[in-house]
C-alpha cells in the first residue's frame, strides 16, 4: 500500500468521517446508520459503504486534487436533465459527499446485455449535459474544475513534456498542438465541462435509467475531447475488449445529436475528428500523476498512434 493511500486508513480520518457520516444520516429518514465498510482505497480516493436502516448509501473524500467533485456534482445535478444524482450530502469545504446507491453500472449490464446499445442514449443524455452548462464555465471554475480550455492546452502540453522521463520521440512540439486547438476553435463550439473519464464504470443505470456519476476527473475543455476515452478509449473495444469491434457511428451520431440542434451548419464532424486526437492530450495534461507515468505515456501514445 502506498503511503497516499494509506492516509485514507489513518485512524484520524477513520473517526472524522464516520462521525460526519453518522451526522448526516442518524437523524434522516434512511437512518440510522448501521454498518460503515470501506470499500475502495486509491492513491486519490476512498469510498465507504454505508448500511442504513432502510438504504445503502456510498461516502466518498477526494484529496485535493479532486475535492470538487462533491460541489460540481450538485451543481450539475439540477441543469442535468436527472441524468446526474444530488448528493443526499456534501461539504464543499473537504469535499466529502454521500450519495444514494444507483447500482446497477453499466459495465455489469452490458456483460451481462452482451451489447453495447444502451450507449448512444448515455451521449446523447450526456452531451445536453454539457450544452447546459456552456454558459457556466466561470461558475465551474470557481469551483475548482482544472481549466483544460484550448487557450490553455498548449503550454500545458509543454509543461508535461518537460516533467516526463523519456518522452515518446515522436511526440510533436507545442506549436503542432496550438495548431490543431486553433483549428478545432475556429468550428466555433463553445466550452464546457468536460467528464474526461467517462467509461462504462462511471455510468450508472438505476430503473434502467442512465446517469453519469463520478465527476473527479472532471475539467473545463472543448466538450468533444470526451470522445478520446469514451469512443476510442472504451467503445471502439466492444464487449469482448476487442480493438476495433464495435461501430462507432452510430454512438458518434448519438452524441452529436444535441450538438447539430445548437449548431447547424457547423461542421461537426471535423471537429470531432480534430478533438478525438487532442482530447488525448487534455486527458495525459488533466489526468497525469507523478507517482503513475505510464498512464501518462499511454495516453499520449494515443494522441499519436490512436491505439495503445
Amino acid at each position: 500500500m502506498s503511503d497516499l493511500e494509506q492516509r485514507w486508513r489513518e485512524p484520524a480520518f477513520l473517526a472524522a468521517a464516520h462521525a460526519w457520516i453518522h451526522e448526516q444520516l442518524d437523524d434522516t429518514l434512511p437512518g440510522p446508520v448501521l454498518r460503515i465498510e470501506q470499500t475502495h482505497v486509491t492513491d486519490w480516493s476512498t469510498v465507504m459503504r454505508v448500511t442504513t436502516r432502510d438504504a445503502v448509501v456510498w461516502f466518498k473524500a477526494n484529496d485535493e486534487t479532486m475535492r470538487h467533485e462533491a460541489a460540481v456534482t450538485a451543481f450539475l445535478a439540477p441543469r442535468s436533465g436527472q441524468r446526474v444524482a444530488r448528493p443526499m450530502a456534501f461539504d464543499p469545504t473537504t469535499g466529502w459527499m454521500l450519495m444514494s446507491d444507483m447500482a446497477p453500472r453499466l459495465r455489469e449490464v452490458v456483460a451481462e446485455e452482451r451489447s453495447l446499445d444502451r450507449w448512444p442514449e448515455v451521449l446523447e443524455a450526456y452531451a445536453r449535459i454539457q450544452l447546459a452548462c456552456d454558459d457556466e464555465v466561470d461558475a465551474l471554475l470557481a469551483l475548482g474544475l482544472p481549466d483544460r480550455r484550448l487557450s490553455t492546452l498548449p503550454d500545458a502540453y509543454a509543461d508535461l513534456l518537460e516533467e516526463l522521463v523519456d518522452p515518446d520521440p515522436r511526440l510533436p512540439g507545442p506549436e503542432v498542438i496550438e495548431e490543431l486547438c486553433a483549428r478545432l476553435a475556429a468550428h466555433g463550439i463553445r466550452e464546457t465541462v468536460q467528464h474526461d473519464d467517462l467509461h462504462d464504470g462511471q455510468v450508472f443505470v438505476p430503473n434502467g435509467r442512465a446517469h453519469v456519476l463520478d465527476w473527479g476527473d472532471a475539467c473545463v475543455s472543448h466538450p468533444f475531447f470526451t470522445l478520446s476515452v469514451t469512443l476510442e478509449g472504451v467503445i471502439a473495444w466492444g464487449v469482448d475488449d476487442e480493438e476495433g469491434s464495435e461501430d462507432l457511428e452510430p454512438h458518434l451520431a448519438a452524441y452529436l445529436r444535441p450538438f447539430e440542434e445548437r449548431y447547424a451548419g457547423v461542421d461537426l464532424r471535423d471537429a470531432a475528428r480534430v478533438a478525438m486526437r487532442l482530447g488525448w492530450v487534455c486527458r495525459a495534461v488533466n489526468g497525469h500523476l507523478p507517482q503513475d507515468p505510464g498512464s501518462t505515456h499511454t495516453r499520449l501514445r494515443m494522441f499519436v498512434d490512436g491505439r495503445p
